[in-house]
């Protein structure tokens, strides 16, 4: 087993499936509506990974990790940038070190870095650009640091509708005798249904500036599946759950398959047409080009860990079925050693900040 203190020495590439049911999976400000974004060549639902990173980061958040970028109010005023830097840096005191010391300001900058990135759970998987004017620390700090998980945008694996009937919702206060008093337009653009398809990668190298470890890229098995289901319970993002969740960790290194979320695609024959769909049970997930492509690479890949909705229907050269025919067609193609099935519920606690 892999060192957990140590920055993790495999690359691990991701895909990760959620949908949407009656909702804006992220609202575009610009368009004046916050109506979903939405290609308009192609009509599919775009969601941006600063999206999908916003609801991870969330979800650190609730698990007691500390976390650098995040919007905290406390007694109604919003923390600063360089009040967040100073909470993450609280354990270290500058008057502590003497810092015309060559020696003592090597230390003080290390201690710095070290509890800075301990204490920031998001800034070792995302990276961070680091704007302060905190004179104790500026001189310490590089001015960025760079995420060695990183997120392509999220598409939706077909053409969407925006659903009509939610556009100008009205709002109607009835009096006692049943009479109108009044309403408003609420604006609400949500889209019908779709199914959002991520790509993901998790870069060694990177690893190694911000100190990311086994222990928290296999966070990363339960944090994606449980951000979904806890983080997506506003107005507009309710209706939202995670279906697929697949990290292929690599044993050679700077080697990857890539595009792994391409060779899943939606199998037509059975499933509704892009226009009828409403929910995951009207639609198949074609696996066949995503086994093959993973037992070609066999021979890199340290291990394959997955996770799949148990609505959503799979299907393997012609042959239909739930998540036990992914599993075993994956260990079939792989050796059941190689392939691990996720149990989020049972795993997660042990990721929590005070496992």
């Amino acid at each position: 087993m892999p060192d957990n203190t140590e920055p993790v020495q495999n690359r691990s590439e991701i895909v990760f499936l959620y949908d949407a049911v009656d909702a804006n999976p992220n609202g575009n400000p610009l368009s004046g509506a916050n109506r979903p974004r939405i290609d308009p060549q192609t009509q599919q639902a775009i969601v941006t990974d600063v999206r999908l990173k916003r609801y991870l980061r969330d979800q650190l958040s609730d698990d007691g990790h500390g976390v650098y970028i995040r919007n905290v109010q406390e007694e109604g005023e919003q923390y600063t940038r360089e009040q967040l830097l100073e909470d993450r840096l609280k354990d270290v005191e500058p008057g502590d070190y003497d810092l015309d010391d060559d020696d003592e300001a090597d230390r003080f900058r290390d201690d710095i870095f070290g509890a800075f990135l301990a204490n920031s759970a998001d800034v070792r998987y995302f990276g961070a650009t680091m704007a302060t004017d905190t004179d104790e620390y500026e001189d310490y700090l590089p001015d960025h640091f760079t995420g060695p998980v990183q997120f392509s945008p999220g598409k939706t694996m077909h053409p969407v509708n925006e659903n009509e009937e939610y556009d100008s919702l009205t709002s109607v206060i009835a009096t006692q005798e049943g009479k109108e008093q009044g309403g408003f337009d609420l604006d609400d653009h949500r889209i019908q249904y779709g199914l959002i398809r991520f790509h993901g990668l998790v870069d060694e190298h990177g690893a190694e500036d911000t100190k990311l470890t086994p222990a928290d890229v296999e966070r990363l098995d339960t944090l994606c599946w449980r951000a979904i289901k806890n983080q997506t319970i506003s107005r507009s993002k309710v209706g939202q759950e995670p279906r697929l969740y697949c990290r292929v960790e690599y044993d050679e290194e700077s080697f990857h398959i890539g595009g792994l979320d391409k060779d899943l695609s939606l199998d037509d024959e059975a499933s509704y047409p892009a226009e009828e769909l409403r929910n995951v049970r009207d639609l198949t997930l074609e696996i066949d080009a995503f086994v093959e492509r993973l037992a070609g690479a066999s021979d890199q890949i340290e291990r394959v860990r997955v996770a799949a909705s148990d609505p959503l229907e799979f299907s393997y050269e012609g042959e239909l079925g739930g998540p036990e025919l992914l599993y075993e067609t994956l260990e079939d193609a792989l050796g059941g050693e190689t392939v691990e099935r996720i149990d989020v519920y049972d795993e997660y606690p042990d990721t929590l900040a005070n496992a």
